[in-house]
């Protein structure tokens, strides 16, 4: 049997370092202007949280019946943090958003895949 490669691992490793950098930028390089500096600290707590979360679903046991779920939270998440975070790191760099709407959909996104997390503890385990 061949290996196979964990997608939900590889993305939240790319997605913790890109948090790591955006960290790091926001530290050093972002500058003086209070309301950018607010924006962008929001997307990088908000990506720090679900760049963990990404990991925790990648470490999910894949078979069994909540497997849908967690491909359905890990893309919720994925989507979340590119339209939440990347809208608010867009603002705070450029001032302008990613498009009307962004953010929100991307905060409804993270919502629903903590939703669908929950909704996994009430599907049965195979005996």
């Amino acid at each position: 049997m061949a290996a196979r490669w964990n997608l939900w691992l590889v993305l939240a490793g790319l997605n913790g370092a890109v948090f790591v950098a955006l960290g790091a930028y926001g530290a050093h390089g972002l500058g003086d202007a209070p309301q950018a500096q607010r924006w962008f600290d929001i997307a990088l707590r908000y990506h720090g949280w679900h760049a963990a979360a990404l990991l925790a679903i990648a470490l999910w046991p894949a078979a069994g019946p909540r497997n849908w779920f967690r491909h359905g939270a890990a893309v919720l998440f994925a989507v979340g943090t590119i339209l939440f975070c990347g809208s608010l790191y867009r603002m705070a760099l450029m001032d302008l958003p990613l498009f009307a709407g962004a953010a929100p959909i991307g905060g409804t996104s993270f919502i629903l895949g903590w939703l669908v997390i929950a909704a996994a503890g009430f599907v049965r385990r195979a005996a």
